[in-house]
């Protein structure tokens, strides 16, 4: 078998010991790195990037005092725009703390860095094990901490890796492509264009912020590209995620053009997503070519099983579900599985090489909070793996798509639910998913996170008809609800 095994085995071999490249904070007054001020950073509950700047002086205080960090109003999380959404309050502040191992160079911006933190309470409080704490429960990296700290104890790990999808436009009033060009063709970026430039930019920036950058290429719609980069354990890969997308969005702007992860602005073509691959590990649970791992079943099944409800995270606006069709590339809207079948909603890639088998989910978007989006993917996956979970649903790997199956043979394949074909219904399995509520997010932040994606939803209908050059440009994942009321 071992023999075997290393003739399957293909791809880079990572581990789950594999760590982010970041600035360690001594270096920050280093005069070669000529730092001068300091982005301390966040993601919202609507995936809004928010920061604070402050002069790298004044950031070395901070964290010379006894808690260092900064105040930032209660109201935050559940402010879209200046409406706060039900179930917020205008009073109270918390404390965001620095998390000093996630600095990174800001390669858009010259002579600054950002780091991302943890939102604790000003004043400890009694918790659930009446013990007293300083955690916030709507604070989206700690939610994803804990799930993978959980499964961690039972000896399960996590490698993440992402690929960002975005559309580069000349202009948003009339839309108007950077480029033309089809899938993977090197008149993409041609040499000495404002693309190429730009891409080549993008490139340099996400490896000189300590971000393995694997590969870029055109896609298929106009206009649109590809930026894959390396696994990380699941926190630091969100927050590399979040960092690739600020470089992208800035470099894209410093050239005049505005890149776009909206989900799908042309409809005759294809969309954008955030493809996530997840590769499960443990120590003892090793893996073998011709079959899944017990462990990795068992997270499939569960994933599977919670699909329709995780949409909810993972699909989170109106303008998500325009995506979610059969034929168009974009994982079907039935929920199964398949070998290198990438209209299935999960696709089981390197199948038979251990070292590098992953499960791409092709139902996470550029809308989504991606610490969200883990904390509930890996969560039930790791409910089910607690739970023994029993993988039902067969490989639907072709030549036939799930959509091109007849009814009979779906359910041979043990295929018989439906992804949730709108953001009304996908809200509604969540609001019903027991897993989600009582085990990976909690009740409050269920509950909180419900209240805002309402909110923002109904507020960007609102404001797509009254657009004035005030109130642009629109933040990322709102540009297509903009974009098909300018096109209809």
């Amino acid at each position: 078998m071992g023999k075997m095994a290393s003739i399957y085995d293909h791809g880079v071999d990572y581990s789950p010991l594999t760590r982010a490249t970041t600035i360690p904070v001594e270096s920050l007054k280093d005069p070669y790195l000529n730092i001068s001020y300091v982005r301390i950073q966040w993601v919202d509950l609507v995936n809004n990037i928010k920061c604070r700047v402050f002069p790298l002086s004044y950031f070395l205080k901070l964290l010379e005092s006894s808690r260092p960090g900064v105040g930032v109003s209660k109201a935050s999380m559940g402010l879209v725009y200046l409406m706060v959404a039900p179930g917020f309050s205008r009073q109270g502040e918390y404390l965001y703390v620095p998390d000093l191992s996630t600095i990174r160079l800001c390669p858009y911006s010259s002579g600054e860095v950002v780091v991302f933190g943890w939102f604790n309470e000003k004043t400890p409080y009694l918790g659930i094990d009446n013990k007293l704490t300083l955690d916030v429960p709507l604070c989206s990296r700690a939610t994803l901490q804990r799930v993978v700290k959980e499964s961690s104890k039972a000896g399960v790990e996590y490698l993440v890796g992402f690929e960002s999808e975005f559309i580069l436009l000349r202009s948003t009033k009339p839309v108007v492509a950077a480029s033309n060009h089809s899938w993977s063709a090197t008149n993409g970026f041609s040499s000495g264009t404002v693309v190429a430039k730009t891409l080549k930019e993008i490139a340099d920036g996400i490896q000189s912020s300590g971000i393995e950058l694997q590969m870029y290429h055109a896609e298929g719609a106009p206009g649109q590209y590809e930026f894959v980069t390396g696994p990380l354990p699941p926190l630091e890969a969100a927050d590399a995620l979040i960092h690739t997308r600020e470089i992208i969005y800035n470099t894209a702007a410093k050239y005049g053009l505005r890149a776009t992860f909206a989900p799908r602005i042309y409809m005759d073509s294809v969309g954008s997503s955030t493809h996530t691959h997840i590769s499960v590990h443990s120590e003892d649970n090793k893996k073998v070519p011709d079959e899944l791992s017990s462990i990795e079943s068992s997270f499939l099944a569960s994933v599977l099983a919670n699909l329709p409800a995780l949409t909810a995270l993972t699909l989170p606006t109106q303008a998500s579900y325009k995506r979610v069709a059969d034929g168009v590339w974009s994982g079907g809207t039935y929920v199964n599985w398949g070998t290198e079948n990438r209209e299935a909603p999960v696709r089981l890639t390197n199948a038979t090489s251990p070292s590098s088998r992953n499960f791409e989910m092709r139902f996470v978007d550029g809308t989504a909070n991606p610490y969200v989006a883990l904390a509930g993917i890996l969560g039930v996956g790791f409910a089910g793996i607690r739970d023994k979970s029993e993988l039902k649903i067969k490989d639907c790997s072709g030549p036939k798509t799930a959509a091109q199956l007849t009814e009979n043979e779906r359910q041979a394949l043990g295929i018989t639910q439906r992804m949730s074909l709108t953001w009304e219904e996908a809200r509604q399995n969540l609001h019903k998913n027991t897993i989600l509520r009582d085990f990976v997010l909690g009740s409050e932040y269920m509950e909180r996170y419900l209240a805002v994606n309402q909110v923002s939803s109904g507020f960007v209908i609102y404001s797509c008809s009254e657009l004035d050059e005030r109130n642009r440009p629109l933040l990322m994942h709102w540009i297509l609800m903009v974009t098909m009321k300018w096109r209809r």
